[in-house]
């Protein structure tokens, strides 16, 4: 249901995207084209009134997971995909600003003189100042998904609601790339998720979402003002709430 006032329904949001979001289709790296674009779609929310707090995967330059299986040490291919998300939020942070876009990166890790230290209080201080914060570097310890990072500091910061950039339009009942005739749900509550084993998100992150009651919207980042829809009340892609 949109709101026909053009009024934004939501004050703050935390938005996920995964590194791969950002490549562009190619294996690896950061697409300035697409950069830009999601910088322009994060202005536009803004532009709204929105609170904007982002969380971005680093799957685009290292996946731990991936180097694990060919003999690297897992925690040690987790730390690096800290860093990568690093490197993206850094990308990011510059597109936004070259948009007007005041935005602030913290890290969960000490990179002095890089970014930013995490800190809740300073973070919900730059949010409510009209700044978009980008939460780097995951929860800062390893065997954690960003998915997690992102459930974490939606509840921290009490964001609204966690927005979930994808490539497919929300959540399906199978693989749509791989079945034609799976079906994409409009709302879901999270029992319904869990009973049917769909991965809107990592599961120790969609359980904390359950257990603190914040909604999840999963959509497609790659259509044009989904954001901006999103959050003037068009039911874009798939909500997850308690139902």
């Amino acid at each position: 249901m949109s709101d026909k006032s053009g009024r934004a329904i939501f004050q703050r949001v935390l938005i996920k995207l995964s590194g791969e979001a950002l490549n562009g289709g190619s294996q690896v790296g950061i697409s300035a084209e697409v950069l830009e674009r999601l910088a322009k779609e994060v202005y536009e929310v803004t532009k709204l009134g929105v609170q904007v707090g982002l969380v971005l995967g680093g799957g685009n330059l290292v996946r731990g997971r991936a180097l694990s299986k060919v003999g690297l040490d897992r925690v040690t291919g987790d730390h690096m995909g800290m860093l990568a998300t690093a490197m993206n939020a850094l990308a990011m942070r510059d597109a936004l600003e070259q948009n007007g876009v005041p935005t602030r990166v913290m890290s969960a890790i000490p990179m002095s003189g890089l970014l930013d230290h995490y800190d809740r209080r300073k973070a919900v201080h730059h949010l409510s100042a009209g700044r978009v914060v980008i939460f780097a570097a995951g929860t800062g310890n390893p065997l954690v998904t960003t998915d997690s990072a992102a459930s974490l500091r939606a509840i921290e910061i009490n964001a609204d609601i966690v927005l979930k950039g994808t490539s497919v339009d929300g959540v399906y009942s199978d693989d749509p790339a791989t079945n034609p005739d799976a079906t994409l749900y409009k709302h879901l509550s999270y029992q319904e998720a869990l009973d049917k084993e769909l991965g809107v998100m990592d599961l120790s992150a969609f359980c904390q979402c359950r257990d603190y009651d914040m909604p999840i919207r999963v959509f497609n980042i790659n259509k044009e003002k989904a954001l901006s829809r999103i959050v003037l009340g068009d039911e874009v892609g798939t909500l997850v709430n308690k139902g």
